[in-house]
C-alpha cells in the first residue's frame, strides 16, 4: 500500500509540473499549442484555459491528499 501511494504521489508530482507548464503566463505559454494561439482562436483558447485550470486544481487536491497520507503513514 505504501509503495503504491509513493508511486501515485510521484506521478501526481510529474503531472502537476506538466500542467503548470501548460498554463499561459504573461506572454503566452505552451497551452497555445492546444488552444490556438492566433487572434481568431480567442474563444476556444479561453475554454482550454478554463478546463486546464480545473484539471490543475483537481490534480493539486489529489497531490495534497497523497502528501497528507504519506505524512501519516511515514
Amino acid at each position: 500500500m505504501l509503495v503504491a501511494l509513493i508511486v501515485l504521489h510521484l506521478l501526481l508530482t510529474l503531472g502537476l509540473i506538466g500542467l503548470v507548464l501548460l498554463h499561459r503566463g504573461q506572454g503566452g505559454g505552451l497551452s497555445d499549442m492546444f488552444g490556438g494561439g492566433g487572434g481568431g482562436g480567442l474563444q476556444g483558447s479561453a475554454v482550454v484555459e478554463r478546463n486546464l485550470d480545473r484539471i490543475t486544481v483537481i490534480a493539486g487536491a489529489a497531490f495534497v491528499t497523497t502528501n497528507i497520507l504519506l505524512v501519516i503513514y511515514l
